[in-house]
């Protein structure tokens, strides 16, 4: 693509790769290929019982975005991208893209002009007439789409942020709680690269009573991780150190404050807080923050910020900023404050 046309027809057509995508992630194709046999449209059509002269222009189709390689006569087998949306896969996208291009998510986008037309977010009210996690409780499909997702992803953010903090000293911290922390992958993560450290997932009851998914409990970490049943607009547990993963893009700036205020009040003497995020980069640089950015405009109250606007929320809220860290690939930032 070298001529402005050019690139601007690949964008229009962009949603046909992506619901090409997903169509094999509903249909669960991707788990019955492998890379090394190739099978038949027809084969994968009698194990998913679907239409085969349709799939097979679906598997056609998927190829041709680099997910499939088509093997002799109507024989498929996965590339290392289509490895990526099978399920046993351990950084497995196949949730993510349910999420996003599953019924709900893809229902927000509609919505945007009039959004930008008349100053008001959150098309979650416009399209299901009520916010993204009452949604949730709600319609079970949709709470288990968007479960899986942020389940399946928490690896990938996870590396990101041990990344981002190697070399940082946590020498003074006897006591961790990621807040909002859901199953707490991240803060097994950090225990594992820590072995001093004490953790405490703060998460609403129905996230911490789901015992079968606490990562705690898969990685034998139960004698130095606590789940804590809360509500982070309402308090937190004391800690030394407080972290909150995508969280404060969920909100808006009062929410935000009222968030960092509350970790500030529960910790009650001095303590740090690890702000992670996709920090939106200043000027004119692409950046994938710029267009998550949309998504949370489309999604809810919140929004993806700069660094200089966290910092400023820390400030507001009580915290003094003490530096930002980011991994090579610079896809997240970790700011942090300190309070006395």
């Amino acid at each position: 693509m070298n001529t402005a046309p050019d690139h601007v027809m690949d964008l229009i057509f962009g949603r046909w790769r992506s619901q090409i995508l997903s169509a094999g992630t509903e249909l669960a194709v991707f788990d019955h290929l492998d890379k090394r046999r190739p099978k038949t449209a027809d084969t994968v059509a009698a194990e998913l019982d679907v239409d085969p002269s349709l799939l097979y222009r679906l598997l056609r189709g998927q190829a041709s975005i680099g997910l499939l390689e088509e093997d002799g006569p109507r024989g498929f087998v996965l590339t290392d991208k289509g490895e990526l949306l099978r399920s046993d896969h351990p950084q497995s996208l196949k949730p993510m893209a349910r999420l996003e291009e599953g019924p709900q998510h893809y229902a927000l986008w509609k919505h945007l002009p009039d959004m930008v037309r008349d100053g008001k977010q959150n098309a979650f009210i416009r399209e299901f007439g009520r916010m993204a996690f009452d949604h949730a409780r709600e319609n079970q499909d949709y709470a288990e789409r968007f479960k899986q997702a942020m389940t399946s992803y928490s690896a990938v953010q996870s590396s990101l942020v041990l990344e981002a903090l190697r070399g940082y000293d946590f020498s003074g911290i006897r006591t961790f709680c990621d807040v909002a922390g859901g199953y707490g992958h991240l803060m097994c993560a950090l225990l594992l690269a820590n072995p001093g450290l004490r953790g405490i997932v703060l998460d609403l009851p129905e996230v911490v009573e789901d015992v079968h998914e606490l990562w705690a409990t898969k990685l034998g970490l139960q004698q130095r991780c606590q789940y804590v049943a809360g509500d982070m607009f309402q308090a937190a547990p004391k800690a030394d150190a407080y972290s909150l993963k995508m969280i404060l893009h969920d909100w808006n700036d009062a929410e935000c404050i009222e968030i960092l205020s509350n970790i500030r009040k529960a910790a009650g003497g001095p303590a740090r807080v690890f702000v992670v995020e996709h920090a939106v980069p200043e000027h004119n640089v692409p950046h994938f923050s710029k267009l998550f950015d949309i998504h949370m405009m489309c999604w809810g109250t919140g929004q993806e910020r700069t660094e200089a606007q966290y910092t400023s929320l820390l400030e507001r809220a009580g915290w003094t900023p003490d530096g930002s860290y980011y991994p090579a690939n610079r896809q997240m930032g970790v700011i942090t404050g300190v309070c006395a």
